[in-house]
């Protein structure tokens, strides 16, 4: 029988993570690296993908691979799977982490139902569920070398609830419906695809709480006493649960949504 430390060692894998430059994807890419896997990061930031691709391979002395990708350009991200194959030969490990999250200047996308746009919800759409559709079909042949291959999907708890929009009074802050949509496609994706890949791959998602980043003090707060645990999310918080299923730990475990909310969903 194998030990807990033999079960999470990745060495020898290969993990790809969209995203990769960005708050979540760094410290999911350093939780796989931390435990041996060799890295393929995917971003649009080509200075911040460096960056921390040059801090990863210092620090645990694994190879990374970076991959200047828009998500939303379908060649693009059928380009990947070439590459990678290349490089590595398979692949092991997938992290669809990337999404489009907009920002409250962005037109039609934090504000009223009424003015929400139809262009943003298409960009939506397109970065956070056909992109993830795109690059997995594309990298079927890869997983297929693996022998111990997972997908892990980042998802939310606006995909799989309600929100609650008393939340964002007073603030420019807003919680549109593409992405709420494209975060409950991309769960039901992974249910869709757990029965599609198996036996050969296990695909789950993790659906992320609120990550504190320096919101308003009221929502901060609203949020808070909202949560059981009384604080919201770090990405510390996330890496552990896709270490789990990116690894052996898991090997039983597939089309799952396992929620890291503290306890925002359970009222």
């Amino acid at each position: 029988m194998k030990s807990v430390n033999e079960l999470l060692d990745l060495k020898g894998r290969v993990s790809l993570i969209t995203g990769g430059a960005g708050h979540i994807g760094q410290v999911i890419a350093e939780g796989l690296a931390e435990q041996g896997s060799n890295l393929v990061l995917l971003d649009v930031n080509t200075e911040k993908l460096n960056a921390v691709a040059e801090g990863l391979k210092h620090k645990y002395s694994v190879n990374v691979m970076t991959l200047v990708v828009n998500l939303e350009d379908e060649i693009e991200i059928k380009s990947v799977a070439d590459k990678v194959g290349k490089e590595f030969g398979k692949l092991d490990i997938m992290v669809n982490n990337a999404a489009f999250v907009g920002d409250s200047s962005l037109d039609g996308w934090a504000t009223s139902f009424e003015k929400q746009s139809i262009d943003t919800w298409r960009r939506a759409i397109e970065v956070n569920l056909t992109a993830p559709f795109c690059l997995i079909k594309s990298c079927a042949s890869l997983f297929e070398k693996s022998g111990a291959a997972s997908i892990v999907n980042i998802g939310s708890i606006y995909g799989i609830s309600g929100p609650d929009l008393s939340l964002y009074e007073g603030t420019a802050m807003g919680n549109p419906a593409a992405y709420a949509a494209s975060k409950g496609g991309l769960t039901q994706l992974t249910r869709w695809l757990s029965t599609v890949l198996a036996p050969n791959v296990r695909v789950n998602t993790v659906s992320p709480g609120g990550v504190f980043r320096g919101q308003p003090e009221s929502f901060v707060n609203r949020f808070t006493e909202k949560t059981p645990l009384k604080r919201m999310a770090t990405e510390e918080d996330i890496k552990g649960t896709v270490v789990y299923l990116a690894s052996d730990l898991s090997k039983y475990v597939t089309g799952q949504n396992i929620v890291v909310d503290g306890g925002f969903t359970v009222w």
